[in-house]
């Protein structure tokens, strides 16, 4: 089967993860959540009292763990940790993770490996500037600082996580300038992407909406999508 990859990049908490796995749901196509796998070493790495600063320690130890998504579950070291990666701790501290070049290049393979021979919508920071350039669709989406904000709030509090505007759109704005001036994968739009931005529109309207750019984009493509292994990064990083 030939691999196709959509790519679906922008800013932290522009909704990619949600608008991403609907999409590929609509289309068929798989689901890969690259920003769980940072999130994972993240959380790894606090929980195991590793300094995030340190790159060799967080690298050791990114190579002995197994990241694993299963539909909506995300799998670390066998314990379900959907709801823990997402924590506003985490969120804070998953900049240290990205900017580890080492950290960054084993996940980049292991994303890659993920798809080969499948049909994946795939969502991040550098998907479709670094990870696969070569996608022939690629998606920018956006949203002002205030309604990503908006979003997030809610979005805890559905989760009984308390955690005020003003905290989130402070966390959300060091966020975006660490992402946008990190030296590998840096937060940017791709020159062939087509940019989205979601103020004012519902989420069934933004996913109508990218499935068009889709269909447009790829065609026939889009049809008899192909899927991972439900182990989809099964794979110890190495």
């Amino acid at each position: 089967m030939q691999s196709i990859v959509v790519t679906i990049d922008g800013p932290a908490g522009a909704g990619k993860s949600t608008v991403a796995r609907r999409l590929a749901e609509l289309l068929k196509f798989d689901f890969l959540d690259t920003g769980a796998m940072y999130r994972c070493v993240t959380l790894a790495a606090q929980r195991a009292e590793v300094p995030l600063r340190d790159e060799v320690a967080v690298l050791q130890l990114t190579r002995n763990l197994s990241i694993q998504l299963h539909g909506t579950s995300v799998i670390l070291n066998g314990e379900d940790v959907s709801e823990a990666i997402r924590a506003p701790e985490v969120s804070a501290a998953i900049g240290a993770v990205a900017d580890n070049q080492a950290v960054r290049g084993l996940l980049t393979t292991l994303q890659r490996e993920c798809t080969k021979h499948r049909r994946v919508v795939t969502e991040g920071r550098d998907q479709g500037t670094e990870v696969f350039p070569d996608s022939p669709c690629k998606i920018f989406l956006s949203a002002s600082s205030q309604e990503r904000a908006q979003r997030r709030v809610a979005e805890l509090a559905n989760k009984q996580i308390n955690a005020t505007f003003e905290q989130i759109l402070q966390q959300q704005n060091n966020r975006d300038a660490e992402d946008a001036r990190r030296p590998v994968g840096a937060l940017r739009k791709a020159e062939d992407a087509i940019e989205v931005c979601t103020d004012g529109m519902t989420l069934d309207e933004v996913i109508e909406h990218l499935r068009q750019i889709v269909v447009a984009r790829l065609g026939d493509l889009c049809r008899d999508g192909g899927h991972l292994p439900r182990d989809t990064n099964g794979l110890k990083p190495k």
